[in-house]
């Protein structure tokens, strides 16, 4: 069993040594046992669990309770890569909330939590008390409603220096990897080469240190939506349906009707 320190700085050590970081997601304890056989780094029990599992329209509906209970079923299913798990919209409204919030999901099995934005005090608190942090700047999905949908970041030069700054921010709070997601492309490769810790792209081009997908997407599974960055790898959806359909001639059949 790779313990949560070595994982930490094998993460860290990865962009040093060139070496890209793939990165998926996973809530259950069947799909994590395969990520983990499979080799990824980093699998992220992310809040997108409230869309891909939960039914809801977006991340905003997931609690601490939902990702306690989600990161201890991906926990048991892995041996090597370093889970991540994400913390829920309101469970940082201050530095001794994310603190004790980021503990329930280390005690639930999680070798790190995520805070999305650039909450230095909470990060902070976060790493002083002995949990390591990453970080997600760019689009904040727990924003959404705010925002009026999923937009790409960086586009003007303001912008692109305000992420830059957050980066910093970030890194120097003590997160030891940063999550970005739609970041333009080239604003994401002037954070990776600004900041010393790794950067994770989703949706926000090749330049990142490593790349992180809902596993859903990747493998076709959630057909109603794909983001347009996403390429799939497998129809699970399409052979699930066609399995389903089978067995239902089957039974039937077999029963005369």
């Amino acid at each position: 069993m790779v313990t949560m320190l070595q994982n930490i700085d094998r993460i860290r050590g990865m962009k040093q040594a060139g070496r890209k970081i793939a990165a998926l997601t996973a809530y259950d304890y069947p799909t994590a046992r395969i990520l983990d056989e499979g080799g990824i780094d980093i699998i992220l029990v992310g809040d997108s669990l409230g869309m891909v599992v939960l039914g809801f329209p977006d991340t905003t509906s997931v609690t601490m309770e939902h990702m306690v209970h989600h990161t201890a079923a991906v926990s048991r299913g892995v041996k090597s890569a370093l889970v991540v798990a994400d913390m829920p919209i309101g469970s940082c409204a201050s530095p001794e909330a994310a603190l004790a919030n980021a503990r329930r999901l280390i005690e639930a099995g999680a070798g790190a939590v995520k805070i999305e934005g650039a909450h230095s005090e909470e990060i902070r608190a976060i790493v002083e008390g002995g949990i390591p942090l990453m970080g997600h700047l760019g689009m904040l999905p727990q924003l959404v409603r705010e925002e009026g949908g999923y937009h790409v970041k960086g586009r003007t030069d303001d912008e692109a220096s305000a992420l830059v700054d957050q980066a910093r921010a970030v890194e120097g709070a003590g997160a030891f990897a940063m999550v970005l997601e739609l970041v333009q492309a080239e604003v994401a490769g002037r954070i990776s080469e600004t900041v010393g810790i790794p950067t994770i792209g989703i949706g926000s081009g090749p330049a990142c240190d490593g790349q992180i997908l809902v596993t859903h997407d990747l493998i076709g599974l959630f057909p109603w939506f794909r983001p347009r960055f996403a390429r799939p790898e497998a129809d699970v959806a399409g052979q699930m349906t066609a399995a389903v359909s089978a067995y239902r001639e089957r039974v039937q059949g077999a029963a005369g009707v």
